[in-house]
C-alpha cells in the first residue's frame, strides 16, 4: 500500500515544481545565453529604429530647460563630439527603456520553471507593477520634478551670469534624475516582496513609520541635486510609495488571514 501510494507522492511534487537538479548547469547556461541573444537582440532593433529621431529625441529632453533660459542664452557644446554622442547616448537610453517589457519578459521566462505555482501567480504582477512603477516615476521626473528643479536653479543664479548649459552635463543630470525616480517609485513593490517573504510584517512598518519618514528625507538629501526643492520633491513621494505598499501588504495579510 505504501509503495503505491510513493509513486503518485512524487508525481504531484514533480508537477508541482520542476526537478531542477535534472538539468546539468551548461544546459541553464544555454538556456540563458539564448534569453540573454534576444534581449541584445531586441535592444538593437529598437536603437536603430530610433536612430534617425535621435537629435529631434534630444531637443525634447531639453525642452524644459529651453523654457526656463533667458532668450539671449542657449545650450552649448564644450567637446566636438558632443553633438553626436549626446543624442547618441539619450537614443540608447530609450531604447532601454522601451525594450524593459520585453527584458523583463525574458527573464521571467527564464526563471518561471523554477517556481510553484503559487510564486509564479505572484511574481508576474509584481513584475508588471514594477515596470509600471518604473515609468511613472520617470515621466514624474520629466514632466513635474525636472521643470522645477531647472526653475529654481535658473532663477537663483547670479545676474552678471548668463546660464549656458553643457549638452552633456544636461543629459547626465537628466538621465541620474530619471533613473532615481524611476528606482523610488519601486518602493511599493520592495514593502510587498519584504512582507511576502516574512522578512517584515505591516504591524513593524507602521510603528517604525517615523523613522522611515525621516529615512526617506535623509536619502533623497544625498542622491538628489544640492537644493530644498530636489529633496522634498522625491523624499514625499517616497513616503507616499511606502504607504502604497504598506496598505497593499494589509489586504494581502488580511486575505491570508481570511483563507485560514
Amino acid at each position: 500500500m505504501t509503495d503505491s501510494l510513493a509513486p503518485q507522492v512524487q508525481d504531484s511534487a514533480s508537477t508541482e515544481r520542476p526537478p531542477l537538479d535534472a538539468m546539468p548547469i551548461t544546459q541553464h547556461l544555454m538556456v540563458l545565453r539564448k534569453h540573454l541573444f534576444k534581449i541584445v537582440g531586441a535592444l538593437i532593433l529598437i536603437f536603430f529604429c530610433l536612430l534617425p529621431f535621435a537629435n529631434k529625441t534630444y531637443i525634447a529632453l531639453s525642452e524644459p530647460l529651453r523654457k526656463q533660459l533667458p532668450a539671449t542664452s542657449t545650450m552649448i557644446a564644450t567637446d566636438v563630439t558632443a553633438t553626436f554622442m549626446a543624442p547618441f547616448k539619450l537614443n540608447f537610453f530609450i531604447a532601454l527603456m522601451l525594450a524593459m517589457p520585453f527584458i523583463i519578459y525574458q527573464l521571467w521566462a527564464f526563471i518561471k520553471p523554477a517556481l510553484y505555482e503559487k510564486e509564479k501567480n505572484l511574481a508576474f504582477p509584481l513584475l508588471f507593477g514594477s515596470i509600471i512603477l518604473f515609468y511613472s516615476g520617470i515621466a514624474f521626473a520629466y514632466f513635474v520634478a525636472l521643470p522645477s528643479i531647472l526653475h529654481f536653479f535658473i532663477s537663483v543664479s547670479p545676474e552678471t551670469v548668463a546660464p549656458m548649459t553643457d549638452i552633456n552635463s544636461y543629459l547626465s543630470f537628466c538621465l541620474k534624475l530619471f533613473l532615481v525616480f524611476g528606482l523610488t517609485f519601486e518602493i511599493p513593490i520592495i514593502t510587498l516582496v519584504l512582507i511576502l517573504i516574512g522578512f517584515v510584517t505591516t504591524k513593524t512598518l507602521a510603528e517604525k513609520r517615523r523613522f522611515i519618514v525621516v529615512g526617506c528625507f535623509f536619502v533623497s538629501m544625498f542622491i538628489t541635486p544640492p537644493d530644498a526643492i530636489s529633496m522634498i520633491m522625491l523624499a514625499i513621494p517616497m513616503w507616499m510609495l511606502f504607504e502604497l505598499g504598506l496598505l497593499l501588504g494589509k489586504m494581502i495579510e488580511k486575505r491570508k488571514t481570511a483563507d485560514v
